[in-house]
């Protein structure tokens, strides 16, 4: 494949739900940047993430495998420097890389201090982040650090701060090819205030707006008023986030360069809101595993909808191969160029595959039917990326029930559901570099029964590992705060 170059620009938020997005329905009118993107481009439907956890997901959008397979199963470990990675494959074709924002793949040290070294950027020639930007800054105190480690500090609301550093890279680097990697921090609560703070007004203009089923449903149980405190927050962030990719896509117009740049935007994961276990995120249910996915430019213009379920971690290689250059060796994404414009791609299997680590030891299928997630009975989430065996613990029927408020697990009616796809995550975690798993029925339920949630301790959410402790009648392992 051969085409002329062209530029790229990935734009990455955190913790963002797919459904805060027109597209998918919100009626509270958050996203129009976005949906434009999505109604004019090439719109995934039904994007997933590898890993609902920041580090192992990052992972996987630089390197297009799976989070076992770059050892990044866990926050605070940093990017092996001997994996090919996004950047790398730009840079070798002589685009200028860069890099803004949020890193989260420096390893432990780096989360400490802020700055990351040279040699654990991913490849990237041009660089201000910050590894963990949460901790060093605040909604209008954006701290970041150049290629020299130095501290920069940028002025105004925390997003308006990264989008005019990126229309900077952009005014800068506007007469070669470039590959930017835009990492922004919303919508991610503040950590030392577990609070959403967005620009003056913001919140208030969502607030009671719109509250998605799964969290009308589950908010009354979780802690400090769960999604009711802090969905107008968070609204507000994603709507400020939105005006902004509106003006980078501006500053593209005015460079003439709208039509010679791919536009990706995504996020590392959801959020349920604390409503599944104690965090916010590393759970199988869709609210942590299903994001936004919408791409336009060369290649995806005009793409229209893709239906069918597929991974971020898909991401590296069709925007690799949309630009003409070879994917490298190890890749365990699969393209989706093929199915864009209505196209298939008859071997691309059925089932998007997640791992899940820190909570709990976990792995899950989703297709465009079913969700079926296993956890594991021994072993340390912090310190183990995988096991050897596993039990079953949720089963969702998405067409009956698509906010995942009734676990079929166990039920007698669903057992021939649950082995076809016992057999399919099975081959799923061999596929991607996994030992054959024992997975274990989960306990027989006559047709009709309905289980509890499986209970899953958590992190707290200033992502500080406590004492492994066991709790006794779960068959999860979990690390609790």
């Amino acid at each position: 494949m051969s085409v002329s170059p062209h530029n790229v620009i990935v734009i990455l938020t955190d913790q963002q739900r797919w459904d805060t997005t027109g597209v998918h329905g919100n009626p509270a009118d958050v996203t129009p940047e976005f949906d434009r993107i999505a109604r004019t481009g090439t719109h995934v439907e039904q994007a997933l993430t590898p890993q609902p956890v920041c580090a192992p997901a990052r992972a996987a959008l630089q390197t297009g495998r799976y989070p076992t397979a770059t050892g990044v199963f866990r926050n605070d470990i940093p990017l092996p420097g001997d994996i090919p990675t996004i950047a790398g494959v730009f840079g070798d074709a002589g685009y200028v890389t860069g890099y803004i924002g949020k890193w989260h793949l420096g390893g432990a040290e780096a989360s400490q201090a802020g700055p990351v070294a040279a040699e654990r950027r991913g490849g990237y020639q041009r660089w201000l982040a910050s590894d963990l930007l949460e901790f060093t800054s605040d909604a209008y105190r954006t701290v970041l650090y150049d290629e020299q480690g130095e501290a920069v500090r940028l002025v105004g609301f925390r997003s308006d701060a990264l989008i005019d550093a990126a229309i900077r890279f952009v005014a800068d680097h506007h007469d070669r090819p470039f590959f930017l990697f835009l990492s922004l921090l919303e919508p991610h609560h503040q950590n030392a205030t577990d609070d959403y703070p967005a620009p003056e007004g913001y919140r208030e203009r969502y607030e009671g707006r719109w509250l998605p089923a799964d969290l009308a449903a589950l908010s009354a149980n979780a802690p400090q008023g769960g999604a009711h405190r802090h969905l107008g927050g968070y609204l507000g962030q994603i709507k400020r986030v939105d005006e902004g990719v509106g003006r980078l896509r501006d500053s593209l117009r005015s460079l003439g360069l709208e039509d010679s740049t791919v536009v990706a935007w995504t996020a590392d994961h959801g959020s349920h809101f604390r409503t599944r276990n104690e965090e916010y995120k590393r759970s199988a249910h869709d609210a942590s595993i299903r994001v936004p996915l919408a791409l336009t430019g060369p290649g995806f213009s005009g793409g229209g909808l893709i239906r069918r379920p597929v991974s971020t971690v898909d991401l590296v290689p069709t925007l690799v191969e949309a630009a003409g250059l070879p994917v490298p060796e190890g890749v365990q994404g699969r393209s989706f160029l093929p199915l864009i414009g209505g196209g298939e791609d008859p071997d691309r299997p059925e089932a998007v595959f997640v791992q899940i680590s820190e909570s709990h030891i976990g792995r899950a299928l989703r297709t465009v039917r079913w969700k079926y997630a296993v956890a594991a009975p021994e072993g340390d989430p912090w310190a183990d990326p995988g096991a050897s065996r596993y039990v079953e613990t949720e089963l969702y029927d998405l067409a009956a029930d698509p906010h995942e408020l009734d676990n079929l697990a166990g039920l007698t009616s669903h057992r021939e559901v649950a082995d076809v796809l016992r057999e399919e995550l099975t081959r799923w975690m061999v596929r991607v570099g996994e030992p054959k798993p024992l997975i274990e029925p989960a306990e027989v339920r006559p047709a009709g029964g309905r289980k509890a949630e499986p209970e899953v301790t958590e992190l707290p959410w200033d992502g500080v590992p406590f004492a492994h402790r066991a709790t006794g009648s779960s068959p999860l392992g979990h690390r609790r705060g």
